[in-house]
Parts: C-alpha cells; sequence; structure tokens
C-alpha cells in the first residue's frame, strides 16, 4: 500500500511549507492525482486521515481532482485521452507518441484557515 507513505509525504510537504503555528488550521490539501498513476484515491484518504488522527492536522481534508491520461502524437501531433493508458494515437495508429499528463501527483494549494486568535 505505497498510499501510507503517499500521505506521509503530503504531511511532511505541510509540516514544510506551513508554520508549526498554524497546521490546526489547515482545512484543505488539494492534490491532482493521474487517472493513471496508480494511486487509489480512496485509500490515499484513509491514509492521510490514519497519519492526521491525532495531530493538528486532524480536520484537514484531502480533495483530490483526477487528471485524464493524455498522449501527444510525435508522428501526427494528435491529442489523445484514454481512461486505461493506451499510448496509441487514434489518428494515425502509432505509439511513437509521448505522455503529457495523468500519470503523477500534485499538491497544488494547502489552504489555511486565519486564526482566529483575538488580540488582547
Amino acid at each position: 500500500m505505497h498510499e501510507l507513505s503517499l500521505a506521509q509525504n503530503i504531511v511532511d510537504t505541510i509540516q514544510h511549507y506551513v508554520p508549526q503555528l498554524d497546521w490546526e488550521h489547515v482545512t484543505a490539501v488539494r492534490l491532482k492525482v493521474g487517472a493513471c498513476s496508480g494511486i487509489m484515491a480512496d485509500s490515499l484518504e484513509f491514509s492521510f486521515q490514519v497519519i492526521t488522527a491525532h495531530t493538528p492536522l486532524r480536520t484537514a481534508k484531502l480533495e483530490i481532482e483526477t487528471v485524464p491520461f493524455r498522449i501527444q502524437c510525435l508522428k501526427c501531433s494528435n491529442v489523445n485521452e484514454s481512461d486505461i493508458g493506451d499510448r496509441t494515437c487514434t489518428t494515425c495508429g502509432t505509439k511513437d507518441t509521448k505522455i503529457i499528463s495523468g500519470t503523477d501527483l500534485h499538491i497544488t494549494e494547502i489552504e489555511v484557515e486565519e486564526s482566529k486568535v483575538q488580540q488582547p
């Protein structure tokens, strides 16, 4: 279950970019996950909840956007989209293509609500 290590990497990234005093104010972490990345969104969300359960990040939620698998043909320049990761150009039939999206994971945003601490 590599989702557990990915969830830990997400927590580590939050802790790197958000000051410690604001960890409890992190409300959402937005991700883009490729359709053919091999990442199971439900498992990633569950793993994130387990890792953050007894931490200041316990109220943070993962918001996952699925990015479709797309290729571009190196012969005819056509762009194709596939749910199964097929690298064959639908226009000319070649497999001489490059992947342009759908295989990776990106944290796009960490949302932190403003602190509601009242000043004396």
